[in-house]
């Protein structure tokens, strides 16, 4: 007896209404401990928004200079 199911995948988009949504609560390192950026005043909201990532592949030390 063969008991071999062919099984195909299905590919359906999911959709979300603006009802269904959550907001995603975004923490970063601030003086050593942990916060959420949504409790920054907009000064610091704004420093925190002009951040850039840090690459460690491009700053090779043994880069010539």
């Amino acid at each position: 007896m063969d008991t071999t199911v062919e099984v195909q995948p299905v590919t359906m988009a999911i959709t979300l209404d603006d009802s269904e949504r959550q907001p995603c609560e975004v923490w970063t390192r601030v003086m050593g401990y942990h916060r959420p950026v949504a409790s920054f005043h907009i000064g610091k909201k704004g420093e925190h928004y002009e951040r850039r990532l840090f690459h460690e592949a491009r700053a090779r030390l043994d880069a010539p200079a």
